[in-house]
C-alpha cells in the first residue's frame, strides 16, 4: 500500500472547508440581524426559517412566493470583481415581483453556490442583499451556502434567492382592470437583470473590456449626456427596487395591476396582468431611450421590435391605473422620487400595441 493510500482523507482535503462556512455565518449574522422586522422570530443557524404572520399584522393572510437568479449579469461581475451590488439584483427581481401580486414581501433566503468558498467574496454579496432586504422591509431570515468543488471553477459562483410575501385576502392584483385604464411607467436605473447574453455579446463584438470607459454617458435632467463610470460599472447598476413606492399606491387606491418588466420586455410582461379581451397601447414618444439601450441598440444593430421584447427600455415597472385615480397616483410616486412615464392606456384586443417609434 502507498504511503499516500495510507493516509485518512478529509472534507477539507476533498476541496470543502467548514471552517470558512461558519465564519462566512459569523461574518453576515449583523447584516441579516439589521434586516428583522415583525414577525422575525429567530437568527441563522436553525434547520429552518421561522416566521409569525400574526406578528406581521395580518388577519386573513394569503402567502406568495417568487424565486429568481440574477443570469448572466453575475458573469460581469465576477469577472470585474466589482460584487457589492449584485445582492441588490438577486432580491429585486423577487420582490418586484411579489409586489405585482399585491403582496407585501415579509422575509428572503439566499442560495451561494462556489467551487472554493472565499469568505470575504461571499460576505460581500451576501451583506448587499441585507441591504436591499432592508430597503424592500424584508427580513433575511435563512440561506444556504454549498461549496461544491468540481462544479465551478476558479472565483465562480451562482446565486438563487427565494421572497415570501403576504397580503390578506380579497386584495391580490391584478383586480377590475378596465378598458381606459392608465399605463404610469416608471423608469429603471439601467438594463436592470436581463438580456445580459446579448449585452455580453454586443460588448464582445465591440472589442471592449470592462474597465474600458463606457462608451455611453448619463443623461442629466435637461438631456445632455455626461461622462460616466467603466463599461462594467455602468453595466453592474443594480435593480431599482420598486417594493416602497407600488405598495403605497396600493393602499392610496385606484392600482389595478402592475407588470415587473423583466425578460420579455414591455412586450411580453405587460400582457400578464391584462384581462382576455384587452391590450395595451403605448407611446413610443412619451420618454427617451436612456444612454445604455441607445448604445447597445447601435452597437448591436438591434431592431426595435427585438429591444422592446428583450429588454425594460428605460421602463422597469408598469402600473395600470384607474383613470380618476392616474393624476393623484403620478404626482405621489414623482413625490416619492420615482420617474414617472405616461405610457399609454389598456385599449380593446390583445398584446401590446406601440404609437411611434423608440427615441
Amino acid at each position: 500500500m502507498t504511503e499516500q493510500a495510507r493516509e485518512g482523507l478529509s472534507y477539507a482535503a476533498a476541496g470543502v472547508d467548514i471552517e470558512a462556512g461558519n465564519a462566512l455565518v459569523e461574518r453576515i449574522r449583523p447584516a441579516a440581524a439589521a434586516t428583522d422586522r415583525p414577525g422575525t422570530m429567530a437568527g441563522l443557524g436553525g434547520f429552518g426559517a421561522l416566521f409569525d404572520l400574526k406578528a406581521a399584522g395580518y388577519a386573513d393572510p394569503i402567502l406568495v412566493a417568487a424565486t429568481d437568479g440574477v443570469g448572466t449579469k453575475l458573469r460581469i461581475a465576477i469577472e470585474t470583481g466589482e460584487l457589492d451590488g449584485i445582492g441588490t439584483d438577486l432580491v429585486a427581481m423577487c420582490v418586484n415581483d411579489l409586489v405585482c401580486q399585491g403582496a407585501e414581501p415579509l422575509f428572503f433566503l439566499d442560495y451561494f453556490a462556489t467551487g472554493r468558498l472565499d469568505v470575504a467574496q461571499a460576505a460581500r454579496v451576501i451583506e448587499g442583499i441585507a441591504a436591499a432586504c432592508r430597503a424592500a422591509g424584508c427580513a433575511l431570515i435563512g440561506g444556504e451556502t454549498a461549496e461544491m468543488p468540481g462544479m465551478y471553477h476558479g472565483g465562480d459562483f451562482d446565486l438563487a434567492g427565494f421572497a415570501v410575501g403576504a397580503m390578506e385576502r380579497g386584495q391580490a392584483l391584478p383586480r377590475d382592470v378596465a378598458e381606459g385604464d392608465i399605463l404610469i411607467g416608471l423608469g429603471s436605473d439601467g438594463v436592470h437583470s436581463n438580456g445580459y447574453s446579448l449585452v455580453r455579446r454586443i460588448v464582445e463584438r465591440a472589442g471592449l473590456a470592462w474597465d474600458a470607459p463606457a462608451p455611453f454617458g448619463r443623461r442629466r435632467p435637461g438631456g445632455e449626456e455626461t461622462p460616466g463610470p467603466t463599461l462594467g460599472a455602468a453595466l453592474l447598476t443594480p435593480t431599482r427596487l420598486y417594493v416602497a413606492p407600488v405598495l403605497d399606491a396600493l393602499r392610496a387606491g385606484g392600482l389595478n395591476a402592475a407588470a415587473h418588466i423583466t425578460g420579455g420586455g414591455l412586450t411580453e410582461n405587460l400582457p400578464r396582468v391584462l384581462p382576455e379581451g384587452l391590450g395595451a397601447v403605448i407611446d413610443l414618444g412619451a420618454w427617451s431611450l436612456p444612454p445604455v439601450f441607445r448604445w447597445l441598440r447601435e452597437a448591436g444593430g438591434i431592431a426595435e421590435a427585438e429591444m422592446l421584447r428583450t429588454f425594460n427600455c428605460g421602463v422597469g415597472m408598469v402600473l395600470v391605473v384607474a383613470p380618476d385615480r392616474a393624476e393623484a397616483l403620478a404626482r405621489r410616486l414623482a413625490e416619492a422620487g420615482e420617474r414617472v412615464i405616461a405610457l399609454g392606456r389598456v385599449a380593446e384586443g390583445r398584446g401590446v400595441g406601440y404609437l411611434g417609434t423608440l427615441a
